[in-house]
């Protein structure tokens, strides 16, 4: 049995207004085109689906009872193309989106909200984790895109490519009005209480190599606490942290200086299979973090001298 759609669509179109010729001008057919379409698909099935004569064409038995059939499947295909479409037009779908926690804070918060107002009907899953984490799950196709941080070393697997998107300066943030420094050497901050994320943080181990290179030992004043907590301990006065720039975004009750001498970046890419062609809702998605980066680092902007965006080709 080899029933096509057009073949479907002409006997359901005889069956409905019962003439050829009718039938043949809603379809846009010539006449013989359409009678030929009737005989495949009566030869297929091995019976005749209408009895025919002067006055026209009236089903048969097994016409009867193809017809609930052939309207069935043409409302799935349909439906199928309707849900195609609109996929197309981004009116549904589904994105699946990975990032460290010091990336939602801040960039993944400005992207989410842009493509959300651009595309309302596409769902939006967020994973956090680390950047190791974030690769294994794009590898595993539990995720569509990945941000994730390097620092000289890449944490990529066969099959996944990154795509370098800024380099960041880490900065010193305190409470507003409880500091006026614009530039901090990592020795003088050395000194500083500070509230210190979990050591699962990829920033806290770069934060403590660099205090073990320099033959520094840390001042903690609270150790072990997730971002949200690290920056609302800062706002109430408890110690001072290391974060990446773009956190400061949007956060007047913090203040933020440099780290110098030496100075600390990251450097954040965007992760994705590239052996895998991405769904409309995911290759919109990424434009959205291409656009908000670049937008972050315009020159004349607060973050300008803070982050660069790297050049795309």
């Amino acid at each position: 049995m080899r029933m096509k759609l057009d073949q479907l669509r002409s006997f359901e179109a005889l069956a409905r207004v019962g003439h050829f010729t009718r039938a043949a001008e809603l379809l846009y057919l010539a006449q013989p085109s359409l009678s030929r379409q009737i005989a495949a698909l009566e030869a297929d099935l091995g019976a005749d689906l209408f009895h025919r004569g002067p006055s026209g064409a009236t089903l048969t038995d097994a016409g009867e009872l193809l017809l609930p059939i052939a309207r069935r499947m043409l409302g799935d295909e349909r439906t199928a193309r309707e849900q195609m479409d609109e996929l197309a037009g981004l009116r549904r779908g589904r994105v699946r989106l990975g990032a460290p926690p010091t990336l939602c804070v801040s960039l993944v918060a400005d992207v989410l909200a842009a493509f959300r107002s651009a595309h309302p009907g596409v769902e939006l899953h967020v994973t956090e984790g680390g950047s190791r984490f974030l690769v294994d799950a794009l590898n595993e196709s539990a995720l569509d895109l990945a941000l994730v941080v390097t620092r000289g070393v890449d944490p990529t697997a066969p099959g996944t490519e990154l795509i370098p998107l800024l380099s960041e300066e880490l900065v010193v943030v305190s409470a507003a009005g409880s500091a006026t420094l614009e530039e901090l050497t990592l020795e003088e901050l050395a000194h500083i209480p500070q509230v210190a994320f979990n050591r699962s943080y990829d920033l806290r181990v770069a934060t403590d190599a660099a205090f073990s290179a320099s033959g520094l030992t840390p001042t903690i004043a609270v150790e072990g606490a997730e971002m949200d907590a690290v920056l609302r301990f800062v706002e109430r006065g408890l110690g001072v942290a290391v974060v990446p720039a773009m956190v400061v975004i949007d956060r007047p009750a913090l203040h933020s200086a440099r780290l110098v001498n030496p100075s600390l970046t990251r450097t954040v890419n965007l992760a994705r299979r590239n052996n895998v062609e991405p769904s409309a809702a995911a290759a919109a998605m990424q434009q959205f973090i291409f656009d908000t980066v670049d937008r972050l680092a315009a020159p004349g902007t607060d973050l300008a001298r803070l982050v660069t965006a790297t050049p795309r080709n």
